[in-house]
């Protein structure tokens, strides 16, 4: 293990923090137990002052091995460079990653994905503080996953049969989303409602603090117009929460990770 600075205002996908000292985890090394794991920064929105210690997995383990019908990802792959292997190799099932950034280990913490396509429908068993656990196992459901440590690797069962036309279908299920720099989804979608909805529905589509913004492309998602800070962005989170509170009664839970 070694020690990396890390620049959270450049490596965040919302472009909001600063420089933090971050643990960096090799393979063989004993998992700490006093730090939080963070993944590619892609749901971050990190705190300038006094961020817990954070640690990250290496590209140690940015792996992945296909044995006859058992496909095994390091936790530190980009989904990206996932996609493209089931492409290549014709495995079914992989098609909703395409446009869910980060990583692997990202993926199975909150259990991301797509409409009803998520990690832990075709995931296998996931290696957590160097043992192996069968998904059954893991309390999962709708953008979250109780995995009790530190996820290093997943293990698939895969079918072949890529599916070029569900994955057309799936992108243009994302084409509404902002490309300007984003955490993603702030919120989770209660149930039967959107996020966006109820933020558009009290007003909030388009309100800007600073440079931070409730996209007037989707309402969930809150974006950098460039030098947009924690505080503005977090002025932003605790205002749509008391404004849907108030206005509907409902109390909107954070998807984006605050630290």
């Amino acid at each position: 293990m070694y020690f990396k600075i890390i620049d959270f205002s450049k490596f965040s996908s919302i472009k909001v923090g600063t420089s933090v000292e971050v643990l960096m985890l090799e393979r063989g090394d004993e998992m700490p137990n006093d730090r939080v794991i963070i993944g590619h920064a892609n749901n971050l929105l990190v705190s300038p002052t006094h961020p817990p210690p954070l640690m990250m997995l290496s590209k140690d383990f940015s792996f992945m091995e296909l044995e006859d019908n058992i496909l095994t990802v390091g936790c530190a792959t980009p989904t990206g460079k996932l996609l493209s292997f089931a492409k290549k190799n014709d495995l079914a099932g992989f098609e909703f990653v395409s446009k869910l950034p980060g990583s692997i280990g990202g993926m199975l913490a909150m259990n991301a994905g797509v409409k009803s396509y998520e990690i832990f429908n075709i995931v296998d068993a996931i290696k957590i503080d160097g043992k192996w656990i069968d998904k059954r196992e893991i309390e999962h459901g709708y953008r979250f996953a109780k995995l009790n440590g530190v996820a290093t690797e997943a293990r698939f069962r895969v079918k072949r049969g890529f599916s070029k036309e569900l994955l057309e279908e799936l992108v243009n299920l994302r084409s509404n989303q902002p490309k300007t720099p984003s955490a993603g989804s702030v919120f989770k979608n209660p149930e039967g409602d959107y996020a966006g909805r109820l933020i558009e529905a009290v007003g909030l589509k388009g309100v800007s603090k600073g440079d931070m913004q409730w996209s007037k492309i989707h309402a969930n998602f809150l974006v950098n117009h460039g030098k947009g800070t924690f505080e503005e962005a977090k002025y932003l989170i605790d205002l749509a929460k008391e404004r849907v509170l108030k206005e509907f009664g409902v109390e909107l839970k954070e998807e984006v990770q605050i630290l």
